[in-house]
Formats: C-alpha cells, sequence, structure tokens
C-alpha cells in the first residue's frame, strides 16, 4: 500500500477550505481571511478572487462559468459573476449552525450540507473525545436547482461535508463526519438523490473534504489526524497521505491532476485559529490521477 508524505507549499492561511482545481489553478477559501484565493500548482503567486465578509466555504461552478460559493454565516450560497455578486439561495431553514461545503453537477444542481450544531463550542466544552461520546443532532443536506430554488431537503445528515460526482452523474458520495462514513445517493434526472446507503466505513476517522480518482476511489481528509486516505467502496484503504498537521480537505490537481493538494491546520477551532496565520497548502505526487 502507497504511503506518501506530502509537502507545505503555502504557510500563512488562517484555516482553508474547498480546495478545487480549475483552469491550471488550485482554488480555496480561507475561513478566517474572508476571501476565495487561487495559487499556482507550486504555491506561489496567490491572489485574492473576491471577498466573503459571511466566510467562505464550498465552491463550484455552474455550467454557464459563474461560480458558486458558501458564505457560512448568514446561510447563503452566492453566485458569483461577470457583473458582480448576487444570492443563489438562502438556506437559512433548513442549517442548524453554519453553511458549509458543497459541490455542484453539470447540470447546475448543487448539493449544499451545514455543521448541524456549534461544533466548536462542544469541542471546547467536551474535548474531541467527548464530541463523539454522545452523537450531536443530525441535520440537512440541501439541493438546489439551478436557479437556486431548493429541490429536496435531506435530512438526519451526521455533518454532511465533501462531496462528490461521479463521473457519470448518478452518484453522489458524500462525508458524514459525525459518522465516520462515506454515504451514497443515486441521482435522479431532476438533481434529487434516493437510494442511501454505505459507500464506506471509516475506522478512527473523521472525514472532512474529500476528492474522487479515476479509478472510481476516494481521498478523504481525516480531520481527526494528520493524514488522508484513499478508499475504495467499501472502506478498504489504498494509500495513505501524511501531512504536518491535521488534514481538513483534499483535491486533486496539476498538469495532469496527479498532485494531491491538503488544506491543513493545527485544529478547525475559531477559537484559536482565526486570529492565527497557522494553516498551510500541502501537496503531493500520487499514482492515480483524479477524474
Amino acid at each position: 500500500m502507497p504511503t506518501y508524505q506530502t509537502t507545505r507549499i503555502r504557510d500563512g492561511l488562517a484555516f482553508g477550505e474547498s480546495p478545487r482545481w480549475r483552469d491550471g489553478r488550485l482554488w480555496f477559501s480561507d475561513f478566517y481571511r474572508h476571501g476565495v484565493f487561487t495559487i499556482a500548482p507550486d504555491g506561489s503567486d496567490e491572489q485574492l478572487v473576491f471577498e466573503v465578509p459571511g466566510q467562505p466555504s464550498g465552491l463550484a461552478w455552474l455550467p454557464d462559468g459563474d461560480q458558486l460559493c458558501v458564505s457560512m454565516t448568514d446561510h447563503l450560497v452566492l453566485r458569483v459573476g461577470p457583473t458582480g455578486t448576487s444570492v443563489h439561495a438562502d438556506i437559512s431553514d433548513y442549517c442548524g449552525f453554519w453553511a458549509n461545503d458543497l459541490t455542484a453537477g453539470a447540470s447546475g444542481v448543487a448539493y449544499v450540507g451545514n455543521f448541524g450544531f456549534d461544533l466548536d463550542d462542544v469541542i471546547a466544552r467536551v474535548g474531541f473525545e467527548g464530541l463523539f461520546a454522545s452523537p450531536p443532532p443530525t441535520t440537512n443536506l440541501v439541493v438546489l436547482g439551478p436557479d437556486g430554488s431548493t429541490r429536496q431537503v435531506v435530512a438526519d445528515m451526521a455533518f454532511p461535508n465533501g462531496a462528490v460526482i461521479t463521473p457519470d452523474a448518478s452518484t453522489l458520495i458524500i462525508a458524514e463526519t459525525m459518522a465516520g462514513r462515506l454515504s451514497a445517493f443515486s441521482i435522479a434526472d431532476d438533481g434529487t438523490l434516493h437510494d442511501r446507503r454505505l459507500w464506506a466505513e471509516l475506522e478512527f476517522a473523521a472525514p472532512d473534504g474529500i476528492c474522487l480518482d479515476a479509478e472510481g476511489q476516494v481521498w478523504y481528509a481525516n480531520a481527526a489526524t494528520n493524514a488522508c486516505q484513499r478508499v475504495r467502496e467499501g472502506g478498504a484503504v489504498t494509500a495513505t497521505a501524511t501531512t504536518t498537521q491535521t488534514a481538513f480537505a483534499c483535491a486533486l490537481g496539476g498538469e495532469d491532476r496527479s498532485t494531491l493538494f491538503v488544506m491543513t491546520a493545527p485544529t478547525s477551532s475559531r477559537f484559536h485559529v482565526a486570529d492565527a496565520r497557522l494553516g498551510a497548502i500541502e501537496s503531493v505526487l500520487v499514482d492515480v490521477p483524479g477524474v
């Protein structure tokens, strides 16, 4: 089983999230610098693309090239295009706490998760181990049409987090962080979800951001440790990438899509990282490229 060691290519982030590879650059959100940024593959030439006062998280693109971005604290999905920024959707009614990650398919249908509870506050009171001793509240995964309308609300999700869509557009795979699993749904023609099922049970893991490779396996960032792991459906681990600090999100990119980029930080707690600049982007070449 391959084991990789990442190298830091960019320091000075507060808390990086939602890495995406597009147009020859790595795009990412930084919660507490309140902006969406891009960098060159080697970590150089950081550029601020736009600011998000409500804290940016999940990123995706619509078929017309407009960009979607979650604004966390006000529970909005923003649409950013040539004419400026507008509200694509308000999902306040479906959020237990901050809105978080999202993905979107080629049809423009988007899938948006949220925390469901104040994660940082709970950890501050009972610790990381205490968080898992008593299951926290579940929450909703919201399915948005290309126009931002709510098409479906999927309940009882245990902190729906990073998600990917298979190349044939038939399946959504999503991390349920607080349940230590990857779940899958079949995608109907209108983008709604059905046939919920277990894709992979993960051992000693809090899966956060994920990405999909060309062999149909998933890399997940394990927010419980300093590593990303590659798993096949069923949960067998086929590779590990060790990071210098806790891994929170990952993406496959680079010229041949064989570079695993990982967003890392000492912790996800806003009480410790919001005013610090200890976050980093790490990378390593892996054997199987991304889809």
